[in-house]
């Protein structure tokens, strides 16, 4: 599976200019409301040391990494939900993400206007909860209706439904997004196809200034997290136009360009390694001929399942899976080094994929 991650916000806050940091593209950034009108998209390898590692060990002739593929959608204003600005189309475009990347403006720039006039991350994280909880709203109300006349004609199917979208929509109205109720199987189930916007898991970046880097993210992190009650891990603090310089220096300059900031790494790696942290994402590897590969899955996720990430012959007929950790293939050396040493072991269709495992799938 690959992890798509919407990047949203209001207009100006330097969604278009952190997309391009991220995705190593060139969209139009400029300083005027809506100057994002589709939704661009970006297909980016996930950095992963681990890979890397293994093609150093294994000489492979080919690499793959997995991906993330970022969609950044046109800036949302107050009154979406009724269709000001671009309304529906931004809230259309939310619904077919994994998880929403909520942009933050916590910089100063008089060359750089903000729709709703002075900094206040608040103000504008409350401004797109409302638009999100008032589309949710809308939904609810839509659907709810019609299945509470279908029980009405007697169709007894109908009730789970009205019993999850009664239990939404009371949260709803309360200003609680769906994301934050503990709902049964059953009630997930009714609810998955309306695809609502407030069940999106949510990361927070603070788009700060440059001059913030370092010593002064700490306030940005604690602002955000008290204001939308969310744990700090879930705020990150990005520099988005540090981030677009970085595309377009040589490996060698970045390294010294991270290094003179007091940076370890890229936003980019931060960001993947918290989005996986908030999808609940661990990876595995295939070694296959002369290609090392990289997949991302669930947590939980059985090896008969993961197989079939790699293509449906492999779950349909699935034998059996060797496996080893990547740490015990670096210790052996290769895959027949880790059997000597009693690495290699032999798993059935239930076993669960642990971040980091190397599978082998035998199948008919």
């Amino acid at each position: 599976m690959s992890l798509d991650l919407g990047i949203i916000g209001l207009p100006n806050v330097g969604k278009s200019t952190l997309f391009n940091g991220l995705a190593g593209t060139s969209v139009p950034c400029s300083n005027y409301a809506f100057c994002t009108v589709d939704a661009n998209v970006g297909v980016v390898p996930v950095p992963d040391e681990r890979l890397v590692r293994l093609g150093g060990l294994l000489e492979p002739e080919k690499l793959t990494s997995t991906t993330i593929r970022f969609v950044d959608i046109a800036g949302l204003v107050r009154g979406a939900s009724h269709g000001e600005g671009l309304g529906n189309k931004f809230l259309a475009n939310i619904r077919d993400v994994d998880a929403v990347v909520e942009v933050v403006r916590c910089f100063e720039d008089p060359s750089v206007g903000h729709v709703e006039g002075p900094i206040d991350p608040e103000r504008d994280i409350g401004i797109i909860e409302t638009e999100l909880l008032l589309a949710d709203l809308a939904t609810v109300d839509r659907n709810l209706e019609k299945k509470r006349k279908d029980l009405s004609r007697g169709d007894k199917e109908a009730e789970p439904a009205v019993t999850a979208l009664e239990r939404a929509r009371e949260a709803l109205d309360a200003g609680t997004p769906i994301r934050r109720l503990e709902f049964s199987e059953t009630e997930k189930r009714e609810l998955a196809e309306y695809c609502f916007l407030t069940a999106k898991d949510v990361l927070f970046v603070a788009n700060i200034s440059e001059t913030d880097v370092g010593d002064g993210e700490k306030q940005w992190v604690e602002r955000i997290a008290a204001a939308t009650g969310e744990p700090p891990w879930k705020v990150l603090p990005l520099a988005a136009s540090l981030e677009s310089e970085l595309v377009g220096l040589a490996a060698d300059e970045r390294a010294d360009f991270l290094t003179g900031l007091g940076l370890e790494e890229p936003g980019l790696m931060r960001l993947v390694r918290t989005g996986y942290r908030l999808l609940g994402l661990v990876t595995f590897f295939t070694i296959k001929g002369t290609e090392v590969r990289a997949w991302t899955v669930r947590e939980g996720t059985s090896v008969v399942t993961a197989a079939g990430t790699i293509h449906s012959d492999m779950e349909k007929g699935f034998i059996k899976a060797e496996v080893v950790s990547f740490d015990d293939l670096v210790d052996g050396g290769s895959m027949h080094g880790a059997r000597e040493k009693g690495h290699v072991r032999t798993e059935g269709r239930d076993n669960v994929v642990v971040d980091g495992d190397v599978i082998l799938v035998h199948f008919h």
